[in-house]
């Protein structure tokens, strides 16, 4: 036997009694199920929203002329945010005011008294014809007279009645149409007159200005929001719910917040609204909850996380989640693998419903 081999033969010994110790000295550890409470939950996120918080757009397109409010400021109902410019907006009521005056029943009264003396005169020129033709049958009767002096007669009685219809046919349309312009045009004249008060943007509720992204000379359209008004001291959570967890939401459900800028704190909720339709870029659902506590100070906007309480249990039998092995089974001290049946699962634990007892040790997979 050479040196080397004389060397590990003194060597393994050694080796494996140290390998024997240090088996003996690591222990496995073990747990045993706890008794606790255990909630289930669904998580969300979203963020805080006014009251009656909404985006604020121009009726109108031009350029910021005059600014009345600030951010911060509060607001009434009504109350004038901003002015646009109008100068062609006023060019275009003075024509329509215009156009109405000109054509009111008063300004064509001339017309209307013209049309009806016409008519006048048609009628005096047909009755007088009917008497004439009146007189000249009675003589035609008594064998005075020509026929063909009776049908020049009737025929100068039914011009004078053409002529009588016509001038009536012309002054009923006239009044009809002066009638029919009077209203239209001052229908388009009031419509101008609306619109320029599209050009003064307001405040469509009482509440607090949080946003005014428009300065002096800016353009402003009917398109792009030009501020945020809200409720000056009520707020909601605004929350997205994924579509796999909507189910299980039913309205009053409790709901824990927590905020970045109250961090360390839990501020409760309850759920108030659930909308029926999924986003479906998100692929979730919108869900409002009103504050049960909440913070001191709140702004729009601010994120939010939230758990929506679903089920809570007390004095259940429980595990660590990452004992359990696919699912449905836990290892003993013995390192069977035992079948268990399980209830409600939170982030950490797993409710255990029959398998195993209080007094099972347990073993990390």
């Amino acid at each position: 036997m050479n040196f080397n081999n004389n060397f590990m033969a003194k060597l393994l010994p050694s080796l494996l009694f140290l390998l024997a110790i240090t088996a003996c000295n690591k222990k496995v550890e073990s747990i045993h199920p706890s008794i606790e409470k255990i909630t289930y939950s669904v998580y969300a996120s979203g963020i805080i929203k006014s009251n009656n918080q909404y985006q604020v757009y121009a009726k109108a397109t031009g350029i910021v002329t005059t600014i009345f409010v600030k951010d911060g400021d509060l607001v009434k109902k009504g109350q004038a945010i901003l002015k646009l410019s109008d100068a062609a907006q006023k060019l275009n009521y003075e024509n329509a005011k215009l156009l109405a005056n000109f054509s009111s029943t008063s300004e064509n009264k001339e017309k209307l008294i013209q049309a009806q003396t016409e008519l006048e005169v048609a009628k005096l020129k047909m009755e007088n014809e009917a008497s004439l033709y009146d007189k000249q049958k009675k003589l035609w009767a008594q064998e005075i007279g020509s026929k063909n002096e009776l049908d020049q007669r009737e025929l100068s009685y039914k011009n004078a009645i053409s002529v009588f219809n016509a001038a009536k046919l012309r002054s009923n349309d006239l009044e009809k149409q002066i009638k029919f312009q009077s209203e239209q045009t001052q229908r388009t004249a009031n419509i101008s007159s609306s619109s320029m008060n599209d050009f003064v943007v307001k405040s469509e509720i009482d509440g607090k200005l949080y946003s005014l992204s428009k300065e002096k000379g800016e353009m402003v359209n009917s398109q792009s929001p030009i501020a945020i008004i809200g409720d000056a001291s009520e707020f909601y959570v605004e929350l997205q719910v994924d579509e796999y967890d909507i189910s299980k939401l039913k309205i009053g459900q409790k709901v824990f917040l927590t905020l970045d800028s109250y961090k360390g704190e839990v501020f409760e909720a309850a759920v108030s609204r659930l909308y029926p339709i999924m986003n479906e870029k998100s692929k979730s659902f919108k869900v409002e909850a009103v504050f049960i506590k909440k913070p001191e100070h709140l702004y729009p906007n601010l994120t939010t996380e939230a758990n929506i309480i679903i089920e809570v249990k007390e004095k259940v039998l429980t595990i660590p989640r990452n004992y359990l092995i696919d699912n449905e089974f836990v290892l003993l001290d013995n390192k069977e693998k035992r079948k268990v049946v399980t209830g409600l699962k939170d982030y950490e634990k797993v409710e255990i419903i029959s398998g195993i007892t209080a007094n099972d040790a347990l073993y990390k997979p």
